[in-house]
């Protein structure tokens, strides 16, 4: 019988993203609280830029995007945003969304499943995913279930489990 098989992916859905984003803008813009100071949420190429007139307020705006993420099942892990910095009369937070799993976090994972999942269960790093293989299904379950109670300081989905 042929192994079963599943990957450890770390990847973002865009169209979510954008959804939480265009929500989050179409709040800023009816809140009553936001009236007056310039506050905006928008795509800047790969980029999220937040704008405000005041520190307090542009980390507001990243509270509401942060939330609406969370509202549509986006972990919080996936978005890498800097600290608010001066431009002018204007504050500013640049985000990211990171995706896939770096090579030195491909291994931690790794060494979970060696040290702490059951025998037999083999994970090879490809690309930026990690195999999971073994003969039971079971084991494999067993990993997702571990892997799930782990804390990392990235998002992980399962996917192409077979």
């Amino acid at each position: 019988m042929a192994d079963s098989s599943f990957d450890i992916v770390s990847k973002v859905e865009r169209q979510e993203v954008d959804n939480a984003l265009n929500q989050a803008a179409k709040e800023i813009s009816q809140r009553y609280d936001f009236r007056g100071v310039d506050a905006s949420i928008a795509w800047s190429g790969e980029r999220i830029e937040m704008k405000a007139n005041a520190e307090e307020r542009v980390k507001a705006v990243l509270d509401i995007f942060q939330s609406k993420l969370i509202k549509r099942g986006i972990s919080l892990k996936a978005l890498d945003a800097g600290e608010p910095q001066a431009s002018g009369k204007e504050y500013r937070i640049s985000a990211t969304l990171k995706e896939g799993i770096a090579q030195d976090d491909a291994k931690k994972i790794a060494k979970v499943i060696r040290d702490e999942g059951p025998k037999g269960v083999k994970a090879q790093v490809q690309g930026d995913e990690l195999r999971v293989s073994s003969k039971s299904r079971d084991h494999l379950q067993e990993i997702i279930a571990l892997l799930k109670g782990k804390d990392f300081d990235f998002p992980i989905q399962f996917v192409n489990y077979r």
